[in-house]
């Protein structure tokens, strides 16, 4: 079997990761010129069941396209779709979380611990359990 693999929790899987620019895509799709992949920035799976978490900045906003993305995967009832507000660079913080659903946000909590919560009870959710 292979050992773990520890990270710094500073560090992606791949520390050398680029931002990647899907500008390439502009203009590929006649009928739409303006489509565009977007990229997630979180995903959780367990038994066809998805967390999705798109991770935004103090003052950084979500890009319509990604705004219709993400309320688009809300109406799938395998997918829970949360907005986290905060940021990964020293420590996790977070200073709320969103569910998003319905086309509308909902508040579920303040701090990285409750959004680790969450994801548990997700999980448990996902997993069949009661």
């Amino acid at each position: 079997m292979k050992p773990f693999k520890q990270h710094s929790p500073k560090l992606m899987n791949n520390p050398f990761a680029t931002h990647i620019d899907f500008f390439q895509f502009k203009g590929l799709i006649e009928d739409n010129p303006r489509a565009c992949p977007c990229n997630i920035d979180m995903i959780f799976e367990r038994k066809a069941r998805f967390l999705v978490g798109e991770w935004k900045r103090a003052g950084e906003n979500i890009s319509l396209g990604q705004e219709i993305m993400l309320k688009s995967l809300s109406t799938n009832p395998a997918f829970k779709v949360l907005i986290i507000h905060g940021n990964t660079d020293d420590e996790t913080e977070v200073s709320k979380f969103e569910l998003v659903k319905n086309g509308n946000y909902i508040t579920l909590g303040h701090s990285f611990e409750q959004l680790k919560y969450y994801v548990t009870l997700w999980y448990r959710w996902a997993n069949g359990e009661k």
